[in-house]
């Protein structure tokens, strides 16, 4: 049997069976096209409720699992994700608009999680500490309990499956709550990975819903522990609402990286890089480099060759044609972007290349001639936009590249590597690359942003992973009841 049948998942939500969710089931659209190609379950406020409940009954046989069998389970979903990674394909390029690279980059790294995440549950959770009494005294990490997760639509897969994976190693339940648009790449595929590789019943649900839904979850009493993906200004939302019910909430926001480009950085090997950065996926990337800040006295050349370069870009329907770009996600992202574009060129910006549309698919940008007040140049634009600005000098690169409320990652191209990391130190960010754009994500890397970018690395590597998804307890054991003066 295929792992994503429909007639497994249509119309319903799980929690380790597929039901009919209460809110009923929503179309799938493929953002290419406009065309129906299935119907997810849509949870609202109830079914998350019943999750949540049956999650906090479910998670005290997990975590009391030996961790061989709570690794036996994610080293199972790793190897799924590898033998399935075709059928998922289909639909992460049909449903996300991804190109056909872009899919396989997200099975592989949803397999990579797995293994991490199996690794993680058999690492130590703890330590002694010292004590002034004759007794031992330990500092322990244990499961939060149920932990909510709440991942987007531009890169489904992988942001989901890097929370979900590592909380469920460490012996929590997960509610999980993917983005409606892309309910199955994102939700469905995950819970059938898991579903098939012999997690206990009741321990994840999957649930794709909106706002309602996100509020429920992290409103909900028998969630501990938030993990939201997303913009900023719904992140901001979801730490207000999780502080007011005293909740742990990791938040990895939204971003306008600067990719800082020295006078002796190879103009080609940088054009490349800067293409990549800001066009991948649509631009559609938390990390996109959405400000190129380029050395004056090589500005008018690394625009030259990034416009031609954008021309030269195919741009279409990645389930039919090998193109460089697919649609963005859906109209309401289409109509921001082409907003901030068009206001910054009647702001004075020059288009160099791109501007247009067609339907969903919006050409590879390059704006030149900005200030920084321009829309496409002070917001995050989450399209395929490089606004280009130049610098004279590196503390006024460091000054372009923190003028801003972002911090997530960072680039920096130069033939002197140790002149880019001391550049660095002077830019607050999260992440930082020397010597390549600044899109990037590996399972055993902490990940995250500072500032408005978010709350810290909360995800990737061990020692992330362990501090995001467990309480620390104190512990002490003495061989004898102690005698008090009472």
């Amino acid at each position: 049997m295929e792992l994503l049948d429909p007639k497994v998942w249509s119309g319903s939500v799980f929690g380790g069976a597929w039901t009919a969710s209460r809110a009923g089931d929503a179309p799938v659209v493929a953002p290419a096209t406009g065309t129906e190609i299935g119907r997810a379950g849509v949870a609202g406020p109830a079914d998350i409720a019943e999750a949540a409940a049956r999650a906090a009954t479910a998670q005290r046989d997990w975590a009391a699992a030996s961790f061989e069998d709570r690794a036996a389970v994610l080293r199972r979903a790793g190897r799924l994700f590898e033998e399935h990674a075709e059928e998922i394909h289909w639909w992460l390029v049909r449903e996300s608009g991804a190109v056909a690279g872009k899919a396989g980059f997200e099975t592989h790294v949803a397999a990579q999680e797995c293994y991490e995440a199996a690794a993680t549950a058999s690492q130590p959770m703890g330590e002694i500490l010292p004590t002034a009494k004759k007794r031992l005294s330990l500092a322990r990490r244990v499961p939060a309990g149920v932990v909510g997760v709440i991942a987007p639509f531009n890169a489904p897969l992988i942001l989901g499956i890097r929370s979900v994976a590592p909380a469920l190693a460490l012996g929590n339940a997960v509610v999980f709550k993917p983005d409606p648009r892309t309910a199955v790449c994102g939700g469905v595929v995950i819970a059938r990975v898991m579903e098939e590789a012999g997690l206990p019943p009741g321990v994840l649900h999957m649930l794709p819903g909106g706002p309602e839904a996100g509020e429920a979850l992290v409103a909900d009493p028998n969630v501990r522990v938030i993990s939201f993906t997303g913009s900023t200004a719904a992140g901001r939302k979801v730490g207000e609402l999780g502080a007011r019910h005293l909740k742990r909430v990791h938040l990895e926001l939204g971003g306008n990286s600067a990719l800082i480009v020295l006078d002796d950085a190879d103009l080609d090997l940088a054009v490349s890089a800067g293409a990549w950065g800001s066009f991948f996926h649509q631009g559609q990337i938390c990390m996109t480099s959405g400000r190129h800040l380029v050395h004056s006295s090589i500005k008018d050349a690394y625009v030259e060759r990034l416009a031609a370069k954008a021309d030269g870009m195919p741009v279409g329907d990645p389930a039919t044609a090998e193109v460089a770009l697919g649609p963005l996600i859906d109209e309401r992202q289409r109509d921001k972007v082409h907003a901030l574009v068009t206001g910054s060129v009647e702001g004075g910006a020059r288009l160099a290349s791109g501007g247009t549309y067609q339907g969903l698919f919006y050409r590879p940008t390059v704006l030149d001639g900005l200030t920084t007040a321009a829309p496409a140049y002070a917001q995050e634009v989450f399209g395929p936009v490089a606004p280009v600005m130049p610098f004279s000098s590196l503390e006024e690169a460091a000054a372009l590249a923190s003028d801003g409320e972002y911090g997530l990652s960072l680039g920096i191209l130069t033939r002197d590597p140790m002149k880019g990391l001391a550049l660095s130190d002077l830019i607050p960010t999260g992440i930082v690359h020397i010597n390549d754009q600044t899109v990037d994500d590996e399972a055993v890397a902490p990940f995250g942003g500072v500032a408005a970018s978010g709350t810290g690395s909360r995800f990737g590597g061990t020692r992330a992973n362990v501090e995001a998804f467990t309480e620390t307890r104190w512990v002490t054991m003495q061989g004898d009841i102690a005698r008090y003066p009472f």
